[in-house]
Formats: structure tokens, C-alpha cells, sequence
């Protein structure tokens, strides 16, 4: 059942057309969801509960590496994408290459864009184009009390100690 869920670019422009056509909105959440943490979880879940179809959009070990250094991601994409493509709350599940999601968001025109609450809606990157194409950018989840470079930070602290 979840690798159903797993798609290509190509796939998921044509899953979006037919959840469409069946009077379904589109939600996108996107991030590089290395090491899965309740924060992830309460995110994806208050992301789905705005409604419609949920896709998540992971950034790729490349992007990840650009975004976050190079001993970053601990885990690889295709390992990433299949435990996010385990939640019931995820219809679907997308690796993409850049550094933010505008051209991803440029194709599937989401109806709306789910960002963290590390965010404001005017600080998100895509808000723009989220706009351009119709949508609106909404901030969800907990507050930003988690975090996998956190984690990592002070689990490293207590293993030294």
C-alpha cells in the first residue's frame, strides 16, 4: 500500500489531475523529514486535517546536503520517503531536487501550501508562487520544539558526557 504512494514527478502531476477531477483539494507539505520525530508527525497530521489530499514533498539527499552540510541527511531519500508514505495521514510522497519546492509547487497548483511554525506566512520562501498559483500558504503543526539538528546536537552532547 505505501509504495503506492510513492511517485514520481510524472505520476504524481497525473494522481493530482484525477483526485482533482474527483472534486478533491490538494495540500503540500514539504521538508527533508531526516530522522522522523513527533514534531514531524503533529506537522503532517494538522496538515492533513486542513483537508483534501495531502502530498509531502522530501528534499533530496543533494538538497539536503546544500541545505544542512555535508554530514547531513543521516538517512536516504528513498529510506525517508517510504516510512512518510507509512502515515495514514499521507496520500502521497514525492523526492524532489531543488532547494525549495516553487517549481514542484508551480506543477501541481496545491490549493494549499502547509508550512511549520517555524515559519510565519510572510517568512515562507514559496509564498509567492503558492499565491501566483492560486493557493494559500497555511502554518500548522506544534510549536518548533523539535528538531533533527537538535536532536542530533544533544544526543551527540550526552553520548561525550
Amino acid at each position: 500500500m505505501s509504495d503506492e504512494k510513492i511517485l514520481r514527478r510524472e505520476e504524481l502531476k497525473h494522481r493530482v489531475h484525477a483526485w482533482r477531477s474527483q472534486g478533491e483539494k490538494i495540500t503540500l507539505a514539504n521538508g527533508a523529514f531526516d530522522l522522523l520525530h513527533v514534531g514531524h508527525v503533529r506537522y503532517l497530521r494538522a496538515a492533513k486535517q486542513l483537508g483534501g489530499k495531502l502530498i509531502v514533498a522530501v528534499n533530496s539527499d543533494e538538497s539536503v546536503r546544500a541545505l544542512k552540510g555535508d554530514r547531513r541527511p543521516l538517512m536516504p531519500a528513498q529510506e525517508r520517503v517510504e516510512i512518510l508514505a507509512a502515515l495514514s495521514d499521507v496520500d502521497a510522497v514525492i523526492i524532489f531536487p531543488e532547494r525549495d519546492v516553487r517549481a514542484l509547487i508551480g506543477e501541481i497548483r496545491p490549493d494549499i501550501h502547509a508550512k511549520g511554525t517555524d515559519y510565519t506566512p510572510d517568512s515562507v520562501p514559496e509564498r509567492d508562487t503558492v499565491i501566483e498559483c492560486g493557493g494559500r500558504v497555511e502554518i500548522v503543526g506544534d510549536p518548533k520544539d523539535h528538531s533533527t539538528s537538535e536532536i542530533i546536537r544533544t544526543r551527540l552532547e550526552q553520548c561525550r558526557s
